[in-house]
């Protein structure tokens, strides 16, 4: 019994540095930097957003290792969904061209995730019912933000077929 004791004490421990190396990605990602003269901070998350594709993909990572942490951690299932929907709300904007890059500045979604870890370690049962009340406007706002790329995809698809058409028959 005591090597059980002592196991899930070193796995305990194990998950609170993961937690401690989250919250310094966290900080590097969204407010390693300040703007002088204000309050307004960023990271390295808005500065890596102006590389196509660089943004997307360290973010992701960082994503999937908070995901990690927030499963070593034994966070309930809304709490994890509620981490994974920022991170879904995160990279739809940032596929915007200009509006994503503006949006790493502000939403700052690895951020809000140690935040929901964090409060959830704190008080459990209050984050949660929050997290859940929280998870039916995710899906609703990753749905409606997809409807509104997919409009302007087949848009623009309409007028490039539509330029193609036209240079075709002159």
């Amino acid at each position: 019994m005591d090597d059980r004791v002592h196991d899930n004490d070193e796995r305990e421990a194990r998950e609170r540095r993961h937690l401690d190396r989250l919250r310094a990605i966290a900080r590097l990602f969204d407010q390693a930097f300040a703007v002088p003269g204000t309050s307004w901070r960023f990271g390295i998350d808005a500065l890596f957003g102006l590389v196509p594709g660089l943004g997307d993909v360290a973010g992701a990572l960082v994503a999937i290792y908070a995901l990690r942490v927030a499963r070593g951690l034994r966070a309930p299932a809304s709490i994890q969904l509620h981490m994974l929907g920022n991170v879904a709300i995160d990279a739809l904007v940032g596929t915007i061209p200009l509006l994503g890059d503006l949006f790493d500045f502000v939403f700052k979604a690895q951020t809000r995730n140690l935040a929901l870890l964090e409060n959830w370690l704190q008080s459990p049962q209050a984050t949660q019912r929050r997290s859940r009340r929280g998870l039916i406007l995710v899906p609703v706002a990753v749905l409606l933000l997809f409807i509104g790329l997919t409009v302007v995809g087949l848009w623009i698809l309409y007028l490039v077929l539509h330029w193609l058409f036209t240079a075709a028959a002159a």
